[in-house]
């Protein structure tokens, strides 16, 4: 529940701040926040694993398509949640990722104990 709620208010600062972004209404952002931590959590290692060597290849760099894809996916599965290109895509799921672990971090939430408490 709190992972939900740090992605929704990560996605809502962006939105504020980014003008490639948009959600017409508070439910299409909760639930942007909820596909988004779902995503993250079963399809994305999935696609971590298979684009392993371009990732390693590009130092890591791919991983910053690999994000503003899951972004992207997300908006397309969300009706009322826009996004305006992939660079776009990128930018705000660079923003996300950053002020999310910040603000997960102030939180006193350490994802490494999470995963092992699983």
């Amino acid at each position: 529940m709190l992972f939900w709620g740090v992605n929704a208010l990560s996605l809502w600062v962006a939105d504020e701040i980014f003008s490639g972004i948009a959600f017409e209404s508070k439910s299409s952002l909760f639930v942007s926040a909820l596909l988004l931590g779902m995503v993250n959590t079963f399809v994305k290692p999935i696609l971590l694993v298979l684009t392993l060597p371009i990732t390693v290849v590009t130092l890591g760099l791919f991983l910053l398509i690999l994000n503003a894809s899951m972004l992207m996916l997300v908006a397309r599965m969300v009706p009322g949640f826009h996004l305006e290109g992939f660079w776009s895509g990128a930018l705000v799921a660079l923003f996300v990722s950053v002020f999310s672990y910040a603000v997960n971090r102030a939180l006193g939430v350490d994802l490494v104990v999470i995963r092992r408490i699983r």
